[in-house]
């Protein structure tokens, strides 16, 4: 019996996640931290207060989801996101809060801990969701696009990371998700606004013309909040401004990709993080460079692939 226990405290989640090797199945308990209406994230103070009410409760309650004939006794290790990304300076108090937790529940059942970034917990769960955890052992492009992050990395195999993540684009300002919480609540959507914005765009049908900023590989975002604020000041809808602004970050992912294919050469292609589980995105990028992509619950911020890479951790 193999159980590989996974946990995540990001800046948007508290998340836990056993991973069942030997049925190839994740089982998942995570919430959302509470953002007051009106707010553009959290503070990294009150971040670690909900995650230490949060995840005890979690916790129990995704025992209560271990497979049938299992039981806690049977995790074989432990693994735990320590940090955004795996690059020197990477730091936020928050993930603090899932080490302390992890360190606790694998000293008490004897069980080896495991750390990764939560980046590589993004990667590793989309391609896990995907069916394609064997591109481990291969190099691919990945884009984790999401609140915190706008990056495309060069990802190779690793004998000791288990995959090296090199930066090879990224935004010069705004994160992809920032523009698309920005924009919703200037549409008075809610917090987080990926899903209410995404909704609106899509009962908008006429075409948009949309010019990117890049420099070199790199994009530049901040522009498109500009735009969409002058939009809604002219009376614009609100459902063309929502469709202006996701395929302005489509558009701009895209020549992004174009660029780096011409740079590094023909490979897969993945795309994670919680941007990426919009519908208008995927199916263009599904399209056009046949992209790897999670389903939405693997998507945004989860402990899932952490659990996974708990387990490859464990067989090296």
């Amino acid at each position: 019996m193999s159980l590989f226990l996974g946990i995540d405290t990001s800046n948007y989640t508290t998340s836990t996640a056993i991973y069942d090797f030997d049925n190839n199945q994740v089982v998942q308990s995570k919430r959302l931290l509470p953002i007051k209406d009106g707010e553009l994230g959290i503070r990294q103070s009150d971040a670690v207060f909900h995650h230490v009410m949060q995840l005890p409760k979690l916790y129990s309650e995704l025992i209560g989801k271990i497979p049938c004939g299992y039981c806690p006794s049977d995790f074989t290790a432990v693994g735990v996101s320590i940090r955004p990304r795996s690059v020197e300076g990477s730091y936020m108090p928050c993930f603090n809060v899932g080490e302390a937790f992890a360190n606790v529940i694998a000293s008490t059942l004897n069980v080896p801990l495991f750390t990764f970034s939560h980046q590589e917990g993004h990667i590793a769960a989309a391609l896990y969701s995907a069916k394609r955890l064997e591109l481990l052992n291969e190099k691919f492009l990945a884009f984790h696009v999401s609140g915190g992050t706008t990056e495309a990395m060069l990802v190779t195999p690793d004998n000791e990371l288990i995959i090296k993540a090199e930066l090879v684009a990224h935004t010069l300002d705004l994160n992809a998700g920032q523009a698309v919480d920005r924009i919703g609540l200037m549409l008075g959507l809610c917090f987080p606004c990926g899903k209410e914005l995404e909704n609106l765009a899509l009962k908008f049908d006429e075409n948009i013309k949309v010019i990117p900023t890049l420099k070199g590989n790199d994009c530049c975002l901040s522009g498109v909040e500009n735009i969409c604020k002058k939009m809604l000041e002219n009376g614009e809808s609100k459902e063309k401004i929502a469709k202006f602004c996701l395929l302005y970050i489509e558009k701009t992912l895209e020549k992004m990709c174009e660029n780096l294919l011409v740079q590094f050469g023909d490979m897969p292609v993945l795309f994670a993080g919680g941007v990426m589980s919009n519908v208008i995105v995927r199916k263009s990028f599904t399209e056009k460079f046949e992209g790897i992509f999670a389903e939405p619950e693997f998507s945004t911020d989860n402990a899932a692939g952490i659990s996974v890479l708990a387990k490859i951790a464990h067989n090296k």
